[in-house]
Formats: structure tokens, sequence, C-alpha cells
């Protein structure tokens, strides 16, 4: 939902921008290829949890460990879209105002991005001690 989210505010913010600055929108299109890897980091982590799954031996801890993987990794994605979003649809029209901007939003959105990773690495550790309870 973050990606979505993501993509769907900073599309609006490019597309608001083109119609006075065509020449900047494929410059402007990184938010958009931002929150699509947020989107990456949820398969990750889903296809983590189904290659752990066995239904001979599944314990409850294994079921709470996979469930507190998935939503550590999709709320730091939601936040991180979310972020993405609303700085990607301010800093595109920003920058087609003032062209200095762009570094400040592309460091800005890096952040906010590192906050989706943080919620992966997390997800990882998590994931990865569900087969260690036995």
């Amino acid at each position: 939902m973050g990606a979505a989210y993501g993509t769907a505010k900073s599309g609006v913010g490019i597309a608001s921008m083109g119609v006075m600055r065509p020449e900047l929108v494929m410059k402007s299109i990184v938010p958009v290829v931002m929150a699509g890897v947020l989107g990456i980091y949820g398969l990750i982590i889903a296809v983590i949890i189904s290659t752990n799954i066995s239904p001979a031996k599944y314990t409850l801890f294994d079921g709470f460990a996979h469930l507190s993987s998935g939503l550590s990794c999709g709320l730091a994605g939601l936040a991180a879209g979310m972020a993405i979003g609303i700085v990607g649809d301010a800093g595109v029209r920003a920058n087609a105002q003032q062209p200095k901007l762009f570094v400040g939003m592309i460091l800005i959105l890096i952040f906010a991005e590192a906050l989706a990773l943080y919620g992966l690495i997390v997800g990882i550790i998590l994931s990865s001690k569900a087969g260690a309870a036995a």
C-alpha cells in the first residue's frame, strides 16, 4: 500500500509540474521509482516467509515470528511510501520553480526510503528466528 500511495501522490505532482515545465518530467520520475522499490521489499519478505513454512512442523512461535516479520516490513513500507509520496509531490512541484531544490529533494527521499530498508532488515532478522525455536 505504501508503494501505491507513493506512486500515486508523486505521479499527481509530476503531472501537475509537467504542465508548467514538460522538459523536467523525466528528471522528476525519481520519487515514483523509489516508491516502486518499496513493493520489492515486501516481495522479498514474502518469499523468505513462504520458503520457511512447512505444514508438518509449523509452531506457534514460527507463526508469530512470520507475522511480526511481515508487519514490520509492511508498516515500515507504508510509512516510507507516505513520506515518499508527500515529499515527491511537493518536491517535484518546487523543483519546477527552483531547480536548486532537486538535490535536497533527493536526499529527503533517500532518508524516507531508508525507513523501509530498516523495516526490511528487522523483518529478515525476525523471520530468521522462526526456524531456530525448535
